[in-house]
C-alpha cells in the first residue's frame, strides 16, 4: 500500500473523528485507489497515532461502503458503484432540499455573502481545472444551509452518505460541472427571497446532475 509522501502526521492528541477524516478524503479524493489495500500499521505511521483510532476509522469506513473487511485477511478500498452512488445521492438530495426549504429567508447577509464567495470560489477552481479546489468550495458552500438549520439528525445523514457521492463527483468536476455554478446561484437568490419552494426544488435539483452511470 503505498502511502502519500511526506510528514502527515497530525500528533498524539489525534481525535478519532479527525483519524476518520484523514481516512475518508483520502479514499474520496483517490488517493487509495479502489481496490487497494489498506493496512492499519501503515496507516497508523501515517498519521502518527495507535493502531487503535485507525481500526475504528475503517469500521466506519465500512458502514459508509468505502471500505470493505475481509475478517483475518485485510481492508480493501471499494469500488465504485454506481448503484450505490445512486442511492445515496438520491438521500443527500433529499436532506439538502429539507435543510434550504427549513433556511429559506433566514440566512443572514453573512451566510449569504459565503455562499455566494463560495461559489466563485467553486467557478474559478472549474476554469482552471483544479479538482480538489472545485470540491473544497462546493462543499463548503453546500454546508452553510445545513450548519444554519442546526438539525444533527439530519446532519448525520448527510455525513455517513455524503463520501460515497463525494467520489462520484469528482468524476464530474474532473470534466463539466458548470452547470452547477449556475444552480448554486439560482439557490442562494432563492434562499436570499425566502423562496422555500423555489429552494428546496433547486437545491434537490443541483444533486441530480450528478452523471447515471451504469
Amino acid at each position: 500500500m503505498p502511502i502519500p509522501p511526506g510528514s502527515a502526521g497530525l500528533g498524539r492528541s489525534l481525535l478519532r473523528d479527525d483519524v476518520y477524516r484523514r481516512l475518508r478524503d483520502a479514499i474520496v479524493d483517490g488517493t487509495f485507489a479502489p481496490g487497494e489495500q489498506l493496512r492499519d500499521g501503515e496507516l497508523a505511521e501515517w498519521l502518527g497515532v495507535s493502531r487503535t483510532p485507525i481500526r475504528e476509522a475503517l469500521l466506519r469506513l465500512g458502514t459508509s461502503g468505502l471500505v470493505v473487511a475481509v475478517p483475518g485477511r485485510s481492508t480493501t478500498v471499494t469500488a465504485i458503484d454506481a448503484r450505490a452512488a445512486r442511492d445515496a445521492r438520491d438521500v443527500i438530495a433529499a436532506m439538502h432540499a429539507l435543510a434550504a426549504r427549513g433556511v429559506a429567508g433566514a440566512l443572514s447577509p453573512d451566510d449569504l455573502e459565503r455562499m455566494r464567495e463560495a461559489n466563485s470560489r467553486f467557478a474559478a477552481a472549474l476554469r482552471s481545472g483544479d479538482v480538489d479546489a472545485a470540491h473544497a468550495a462546493d462543499e463548503e458552500l453546500h454546508s452553510i444551509p445545513l450548519t444554519a438549520l442546526g438539525n444533527r439528525a439530519l446532519e448525520s445523514v448527510v455525513e455517513h452518505f455524503d463520501p460515497l457521492v463525494r467520489r462520484a463527483e469528482r468524476q464530474r468536476f474532473s470534466s463539466d460541472g458548470a452547470s452547477s455554478v449556475e444552480l448554486h446561484d439560482r439557490l442562494i437568490d432563492r434562499l436570499a427571497a425566502g423562496d422555500a419552494d423555489g429552494a428546496s426544488e433547486v437545491a434537490f435539483d443541483i444533486w441530480h446532475t450528478l452523471p447515471e452511470e451504469e
